[in-house]
C-alpha cells in the first residue's frame, strides 16, 4: 500500500534525531508533510532537519519536552511559523532497562519523564489547536512490552503503560472533534540503540529476540510505515487503538 499524500499537512515528530524517530520523519517528509523535528540537542535536531530535505518546509526544535514550558514553546513556535498542527507523533522516549530493585528514584523518574511526560505535555499543548481546527492525528509510540511483561521492563512499562492508558481517554474525549489518537506498540526494533543495549547487556538478546515468532526485530521502516498510514485519510475511522507491530509476539 502506498503512503498517503500528506502535502499541506504539518507534522511534529519528537525524538527524531535517530532510530525510529528519524525513520518516521523521513517517511512523513517523503509523503509530502511539512515537518517539525525535535530532539534533546540542537545538533540532533538540526541533523534530523537536514535529512528531511527542503528547508522551506522543515523546522528543527531542541529541548527537553518532559518540561511543560519547553513543550509549550515548541507548539507556540510551530503555530507561529506554519499556522497549524495536523499530526503529532509522540516518539521521544527510551528506557533505562534494569531489574526493578536496581533502579533508583532518579532512574525511574528519568524513565517516566522521557516516555510519559514528553507525551503528556506535547499532547496537552497541541490539542487546543487541533480542536479549534476540527482535525488532528495523534500517534504515540508505545511498547509491546506493556502487554507481554518483558524482562527488566517494569519501570519502562510504567511509563509506556501510561501512554497506552492516556490514549484511550483522549480518543473518546476528542472523537467528535475530528481528532484520532492511536498508539503503535513495537517489539524490539533494529536500531543503533538496540545494538548498544545488547552490546552492554548481551544476556538480554535471548529474551528480547527469542519471543518474536518471526525471529527478528522489526525494521525501523516497518514502524514508520504504520505511522504514515495512521497519519493519512484512510485511517480516519481508527481511534483509541494499540496497534502492534511485533512480529506476532502477542496475538489477538
Amino acid at each position: 500500500m502506498a503512503d498517503p499524500d500528506l502535502n499541506g499537512q504539518v507534522a511534529i515528530v519528537t525524538g527524531a534525531g535517530r532510530g525510529i524517530g528519524a525513520a518516521i520523519a523521513r517517511r512523513l517528509a517523503d509523503a509530502g508533510a511539512t515537518l517539525v523535528v525535535c530532539d534533546l540537542t540542537q545538533e540532533a535536531a538540526e541533523g534530523a532537519r537536514a535529512a528531511a530535505g527542503d528547508e522551506s518546509r522543515t523546522m528543527a526544535f531542541h529541548g527537553n519536552l518532559a518540561d511543560d514550558a519547553v513543550a509549550g514553546r515548541l507548539v507556540e513556535q510551530v503555530i507561529q511559523r506554519f499556522g497549524k498542527i495536523d499530526i503529532l507523533v509522540n516518539n521521544a522516549g527510551g528506557g533505562i532497562l534494569r531489574p526493578f530493585l536496581e533502579h533508583t528514584p532518579a532512574t525511574l523518574r528519568e524513565t517516566i519523564d522521557r516516555n510519559l511526560y514528553t507525551t503528556i505535555w506535547c499532547t496537552w499543548h497541541t490539542l487546543p489547536h487541533m480542536k479549534a481546527a476540527g482535525y488532528g492525528r495523534i500517534i504515540n509510540i508505545g511498547a509491546d512490552s506493556v502487554r507481554n511483561g518483558l524482562q527488566w521492563h517494569a519501570g519502562y512499562n510504567a511509563a509506556k503503560g501510561g501512554v497506552h492508558g492516556m490514549m484511550t481517554g483522549l480518543a473518546r474525549e476528542f472523537a467528535r472533534d475530528g481528532i484520532t489518537v492511536n498508539t503503535i506498540a513495537p517489539c524490539a526494533v533494529q536500531t543503533k540503540q538496540l545494538e548498544e543495549v545488547l552490546a552492554e547487556q548481551p544476556e538480554l538478546e535471548g529474551p528480547f529476540i527469542s519471543i518474536i515468532p518471526i525471529g527478528r526485530p522489526a525494521a525501523e521502516s516497518e514502524v514508520a510505515g504504520m505511522v504514515a498510514y495512521l497519519a493519512g485519510p484512510d485511517a480516519a475511522f481508527i481511534t483509541g487503538q494499540v496497534i502492534s507491530v511485533n512480529g506476532g509476539t502477542n496475538m489477538h
